[in-house]
């Protein structure tokens, strides 16, 4: 499905990163991840060596614009070319608005917004020179549109992105290239786990709000983000896949009221 392609991913050494990363080199793909620490790119290169996926590993802060250009221009002369970048580097913890310090602000701002601005840039500058265009996608949250306490910088930077998507979406059509965002409700990685809910009883509390009754696993998100970055994508464009469980929609009219326990009238 992707023999041969091209693909970028930020933030790919771990998490939900790590199962794009697989999965678009099982798919044939030849796969660069990106990510700050070193350490965080063991993983995926161990796969790729066992499974003989043509692969590299990138240290890269997403915050750097030369950096960002130095990487994507590299990943494009080894692979001969760029046709997928999805940007999954991140940043967020919980913090009350009214608590959080502008250096908390600017970090998560930097990573999650500008750095997404960079990357795709730098990746639309090598597309717009192939036949074949390429995919830009971008990770957001449901909370882009609807809001959310205690994380108000993830949600404006979110936020920044789904409006930027759009933009580009129409800007770049011209170079054939594609740019759409994934929107996972809450799932299961190590690293959300301990900053987003790190009690039982919050877990308990989100899933609850969850219609489908659970959290999505990281292998469900990144199916419908490479789905984005297929052939079977091509018509797609300025579009947001929300992959949530209903979450997004809270419980509907009535919250927590179940119809079919009302009585019915009758006649």
């Amino acid at each position: 499905m992707l023999d041969g392609r091209a693909a970028l991913v930020t933030g790919g050494g771990t998490g939900l990163g790590l199962e794009i990363a697989r999965l678009l080199a099982r798919l044939g793909a030849k796969v660069a991840i990106a990510s700050r620490d070193p350490q965080h790119h063991h993983d995926f290169l161990a796969d790729a060596e066992r499974e003989g996926w043509r692969a590299r590993a990138e240290v890269c802060d997403v915050r750097e614009p030369d950096t960002v250009r130095e990487v994507v221009e590299a990943v494009a002369a080894d692979f001969g070319g760029l046709d997928v970048l999805v940007n999954n580097a991140a940043g967020n913890f919980i913090r009350p608005a009214l608590a959080l310090p502008p250096k908390g602000w600017r970090a998560v701002i930097d990573i999650a917004l500008s750095g997404v601005f960079y990357c795709s840039q730098a990746a639309a500058r090598v597309m717009r020179l192939q036949e074949g265009g390429g995919s830009i996608v971008n990770i957001i949250a449901p909370y882009a549109w609807t809001g959310a306490p205690g994380v108000v910088h993830s949600v404006s930077a979110k936020a920044g992105v789904l409006a930027m998507s759009k933009s580009l979406a129409v800007e770049w059509a011209r170079y054939k290239i594609r740019v759409n965002c994934v929107a996972p409700g809450p799932f299961d990685t190590e690293g959300a786990a301990s900053r987003l809910w790190p009690t039982p009883e919050m877990r308990a509390e989100i899933e609850a709000g969850v219609p489908l009754g659970r959290f999505a696993s990281t292998e469900e998100v990144a199916r419908a983000t490479v789905y984005l970055a297929t052939p079977q994508a091509a018509y797609i464009t300025g579009a947001t896949l929300t992959v949530d469980g209903g979450f997004s929609l809270g419980k509907g009219l009535g919250g927590e009221l179940d119809p079919e326990s009302v009585p019915r009238r009758r006649g």
